[in-house]
């Protein structure tokens, strides 16, 4: 059988590898790169096959350049940071894993796997730099925007549950303990926080945003904590998110996939209100208010090794979880009328509401993208509409057909949608008059109809 894993097919399916590739010999000489190296590397692989790893990179040196690095020690690195300039004057950053090539117990060589991360750190540098300049003039006062603009009115609902979150989150924002907020993608975490933010006393001080799972965690690292030049191949004095936030509020977002020895990192700063940029020998002394959010329940996330416990026992001071939308769908019927406001205003239309039947298949779907969902299924349909009644037409297929088998006690089969939905409807409002003990104004709330509507149903349906 003829070998399908010779040098010539695995040289092929490595051009096709999206992480740059690279190998040198043990005189460091360049012996293959992937494709991927030299398009982000802008070099000819030709010219550089048999040259020195200096020659084609002059900006390293044998001290920084990680392929040599490992060559010499024989130890491989994992996820290291490095910048360089390429022979055409370009910067470039990489996330590099080295790994040297042995034989009968000598270095012969050395293999690094490499992902460009130029263009990510330069926005996320851009963002830092943009924000430093908008809050970091402390001697002049702020007359810009503090970076939060949501206060605990865009909180829609008027359920218990979200009650109970508007009021634990109300009694926060008083002071400057951690916080710590979790519930799942979608049911407004980012949103609650600015509330607390702009509810507080560093109302007027800037509140900085970072999702931690947006980030290769040595470039999270800087940008958190900012740099000091010399620290590593190409950095420079560069302050961090806890210095732009200085007397704000840092919100992190996703804290579960930040790193677990970054974690480390955020716990001192919690604990002594110090940070130490990377490579730096000198602390800073910071004044900032840490929100941080998960996706997950965090007691799993610590049973899942995704979240230090004495990080969460030093977070959750106070502890605020936000319910799914399929937990509060009386709330449902509110949010629908601030949407549709809403993109009235932004779409220049005149929508005046949705029909029954999506006021019924709104209130039976489960909604697993939460509040978000919600939103884009209003926005969408609001693109599309024609008249002034968002009807069955403009919402997506998959809410239908999700309400037409959820429920076991309603048989759907052998019966048209209008007539399902007609069972669906009259089942609602059976239960909503049971809810509210027949008080007609209370059932209506409910089900987010006008009184007389439910009245005229009522008689219909002969309930």
């Amino acid at each position: 059988m003829k070998n399908l894993l010779n040098k010539d097919n695995i040289e092929i399916i490595l051009d096709y590898v999206s992480d740059g590739i690279q190998v040198i010999d043990e005189e460091g000489r360049i012996i293959y790169c992937n494709r991927t190296v030299a398009i982000f590397d802008d070099i000819n692989r030709e010219d550089a096959i048999g040259k020195h790893i200096l020659d084609i990179y002059p900006s390293l040196k044998r001290e920084t350049s990680t392929l040599l690095r490992v060559l010499d020690s024989g130890i491989p690195m994992f996820n290291v940071e490095q910048t360089y300039t390429n022979y055409k004057g370009k910067k470039i950053t990489t996330i590099n894993s080295t790994l040297p090539i042995k034989f009968n117990g000598k270095v012969i060589g050395a293999i690094e796997i490499s992902r460009n991360i130029t263009d990510v750190k330069a926005l996320s540098e851009k963002v830092v730099d943009l924000q430093n300049k908008i809050y970091g003039g402390k001697t002049k006062k702020r007359e810009t925007s503090n970076g939060a603009k949501y206060t605990f009115e865009d909180i829609i609902g008027r359920s218990k549950e979200i009650l109970k979150v508007k009021s634990i989150a109300m009694k926060a924002a008083r002071f400057s303990s951690p916080i710590l907020v979790y519930g799942d993608t979608g049911t407004g975490k980012e949103l609650l926080v600015q509330a607390i933010h702009n509810a507080g006393s560093r109302k007027n001080k800037s509140f900085v945003a970072q999702n931690c799972a947006a980030l290769p965690s040595n470039l999270l690292e800087g940008i958190l904590f900012g740099t000091v030049k010399g620290s590593f191949t190409g950095a420079e004095n560069r302050p961090g998110l806890f210095e732009v936030a200085d007397g704000g509020t840092l919100f992190l977002d996703e804290i579960n996939s930040m790193p677990l020895e970054l974690q480390a990192k955020l716990l001192r700063v919690l604990q002594d209100g110090k940070i130490r940029r990377v490579g730096d020998i000198k602390t800073i002394n910071v004044d900032v208010r840490i929100i941080a959010a998960t996706n997950i329940e965090p007691i799993s996330a610590i049973e899942k090794g995704m979240l230090r416990k004495d990080l969460y026992y030093r977070l959750s001071a106070v502890t605020i979880y936000i319910p799914d939308l399929k937990d509060r769908k009386e709330d449902i019927p509110l949010l629908t009328e601030y949407f549709i406001k809403k993109y009235n205003k932004v779409l220049y239309r005149n929508v005046k509401g949705v029909s029954s039947e999506v006021a019924s298949i709104f209130q039976c779907y489960n909604w697993p993208g939460n509040v978000r969902e919600l939103e884009h299924v209003i926005e969408g349909a609001m693109n599309m509409i024609d008249g002034d009644i968002i009807t069955l037409d403009y919402i997506p297929k998959n809410l239908i057909d999700y309400c037409r088998n959820f429920d076991e006690d309603i048989e759907y089969k052998n019966v048209s949608l209008k007539d399902a939905l007609k069972n669906l409807e009259k089942k609602m409002i059976k239960k909503a008059l049971e809810k509210s003990g027949r008080n007609i104004s209370k059932a209506a709330s409910l089900l987010g109809i006008p009184r007389q509507t439910l009245q005229y149903k009522i008689k219909k349906y002969r309930l």
